[in-house]
């Protein structure tokens, strides 16, 4: 230290002892300084930083859980200024989130299907776009079309389903050839127009809502499609003293941006997330255990013991919805903060995955059997690992 300063005097350059530094602390300070300034342009960096009090001595991939779980908690807390109750739906949709699935809501209007979804995408900092779906709509309306100008010559239009959060309103009121396309850009993550492909920004999510009020002017979805979607999730009313609460925390007299939600997580760590439940450990009987569901959904006299099966439905499970249990099983686990994946799971997302894949035949329609309780008897079969 001494020598340091002798140097420094030698210089002519004038020190005091209370406020001197070795020349590379005060290189790493300005190195600090201009770091936060940096950061502070971004608030993304701010949202990704997570503090490390309480994580010490956990392994990688148990770590990773608890700050994604943590992180879960605080995007559900932010929507909380804004919607009220629901809580079921939030987490339904929070793992078609991490689970990169689209999902299909039904319910009556005005429960808060388009707020949930303003509320998420401003919780997790992203872009979100509504459309209305008409029986006069055209598939280049969702996805752009190409224009020409005099001054510009040929340029692309895009369309409203560039964004990350998309609510396709009463999809039913399309066409088929809307549907088809919606359905495109769902499987695909991807839009062509013209002779470009563009890729959809990540993370994606497609949040289609059914009207099952009316019967006219309406398109039904093709069973085909309708497999498609990761979940199908019911909404339903909500209790007396939450529509209390809704009263006071009218949307309709107030503006959306009043509520002043602010990004508690970045789209970046929401991708990160999508990684982490791939590291879930799901055990080979567990893995069985979902086998079984989805064999016993499919109708057969010879070896199903699911009575209602064989009477109601005709069509079960496809493949695809054994895959869809298998990844929404882990990020529910992930919910709960942790590292491998419980028959309790499976049986919490189950209902989403198979309500909208099991196809009643006619004497199912007749008595007006409903899946859930299908659902609801397999499980009954079904032996738990």
């Amino acid at each position: 230290m001494v020598d340091e300063i002798t140097k420094q005097k030698k210089k002519g350059i004038k020190l005091s002892a209370p406020s001197y530094n070795p020349p590379i602390d005060s290189f790493v300070k300005k190195k600090v300084i201009k770091k936060k300034k940096k950061d502070s342009k971004k608030d993304i960096k701010k949202i990704d930083k997570v503090p490390e009090f309480g994580y010490s001595g956990l392994s990688g991939v148990k770590k990773d859980i608890i700050r994604s779980a943590h992180n879960i908690e605080k995007i559900k807390k932010e929507m909380k200024k804004v919607v009220i109750g629901q809580e079921k739906v939030v987490n339904d949709l929070l793992i078609c989130l991490l689970c990169e699935g689209s999902v299909l809501l039904e319910g009556v209007p005005g429960i808060a299907k388009t707020l949930i979804m303003k509320a998420m995408a401003a919780s997790v900092g992203c872009k979100s776009k509504r459309i209305q779906f008409t029986a006069d709509l055209l598939p280049t309306d969702i996805t752009g079309f190409v224009a020409y100008s005099r001054h510009k010559g040929f340029f692309v239009v895009k369309g409203p389903v560039f964004a990350n959060f998309v609510l396709a309103d009463e999809i039913n009121r399309g066409s088929p050839k809307v549907q088809s396309a919606l359905m495109e850009v769902m499987q695909e993550k991807q839009v062509t127009i013209g002779k470009k492909t563009f890729h959809l920004a990540k993370p994606f999510l497609v949040l289609a809502t059914e009207n099952p009020l009316e019967t006219r002017g309406v398109y039904k979805l093709p069973e085909a499609q309708i497999d498609r979607f990761f979940f199908k999730i019911i909404v339903y009313y909500p209790s007396r003293e939450e529509e209390e609460l809704i009263m006071d925390t009218n949307v309709s007299y107030r503006k959306f941006e009043d509520y002043k939600l602010v990004p508690v997580v970045s789209p970046r760590e929401i991708i990160r997330m999508q990684e982490i439940i791939k590291k879930i450990f799901v055990h080979p009987k567990v893995k069985r255990y979902i086998a079984e569901i989805v064999e016993l959904s499919r109708p057969n006299k010879k070896t199903n013991d699911v009575k209602t099966v064989n009477k109601y439905v005709s069509w079960g499970a496809s493949p695809r919805a054994a895959i869809n249990l298998y990844l929404a099983s882990r990020a529910n686990a992930l919910l709960h903060g942790r590292d491998y994946v419980t028959p309790q799971d499976v049986k919490d997302i189950s209902h989403n995955v198979l309500r909208h894949r099991l196809l009643l035949n006619y004497q199912g329609q007749i008595d007006n059997i409903k899946t859930e309780d299908i659902i609801n008897d397999i499980f009954k079969v079904v032996k738990v690992p």
